[in-house]
């Protein structure tokens, strides 16, 4: 009996810890839940005027509605889009009435012309949003063809001689044909931890059937 002392105490405490790791990703899941519904509440809430210096943390999210003119320029950042494929993000400047920010005005097919600018005043309706999407593997702007490859909102901001302020739109008052609004949602926000724990719950099963069988391999030794 003594040689299955230490089997089993290892077995049982490795168990422990899987299943420790497990209950630890089902309490993260319920915290990331109840983030993203938070985050979904904010983003369909009444829209207001942009903050005179809006905070990329605080303001995160933030629906806004503005008026302005879109400008004539443009930036297009290569997305892709589940049932269509690969697209662009158009990026406009956008005039508010002495302040010009950023306006993601929506997703275009690669194979479709961009349409102007509407003219005149339109009114925009959509969210602040600072999207943490360049890494060390994201290719740096080919300008000659105006292609961006993620949107950087200070170097978008530069380029376009605009405020570091973006808004998504989510409605614009006056359509733009082929272009579809992408509007702020959390499903681009990663929420992995069901997986996780579901993981760590069956490696702790097999850890305790491991243990099973080693236990039952001494004994079988032993007769």
């Amino acid at each position: 009996m003594a040689r299955m002392i230490w089997p089993l105490v290892f077995g049982i405490g490795g168990a422990a810890i899987l299943v420790a790791l497990g209950v630890w990703q089902v309490q993260r899941l319920a915290w990331k839940e109840a983030v993203l519904a938070d985050i979904d509440a904010r983003i369909m809430a009444a829209p207001m005027a942009i903050p005179d210096q809006p905070d990329s943390q605080a303001d995160r999210y933030l629906p806004v509605e503005a008026e302005g003119v879109i400008g004539d320029t443009f930036i297009r950042v290569l997305v892709s889009q589940r049932r269509i494929g690969a697209g662009y993000r158009v990026i406009s400047p956008f005039e508010t009435g002495g302040r010009v920010v950023l306006l993601d005005r929506g997703f275009i097919p690669v194979a479709e012309d961009l349409p102007a600018a509407p003219e005149g005043r339109v009114t925009v309706i959509g969210n602040l949003h600072w999207p943490d999407e360049v890494t060390g593997a994201t290719p740096v702007p080919d300008l000659e063809e105006n292609i961006w490859f993620a949107r950087d909102v200070p170097a978008l901001a530069e380029a376009l001689g605009t405020a570091p302020i973006l808004i998504i739109a989510r409605n614009v008052s006056e359509t733009e044909g082929v272009l579809t609004p992408l509007p702020v949602d959390t499903s681009g926000i990663p929420n992995d931890h069901l997986s996780y724990a579901i993981t760590w719950f069956s490696l702790a099963l097999i850890w305790l059937g491991m243990t099973l069988y080693l236990l039952w391999r001494i004994r079988q030794r032993m007769i």
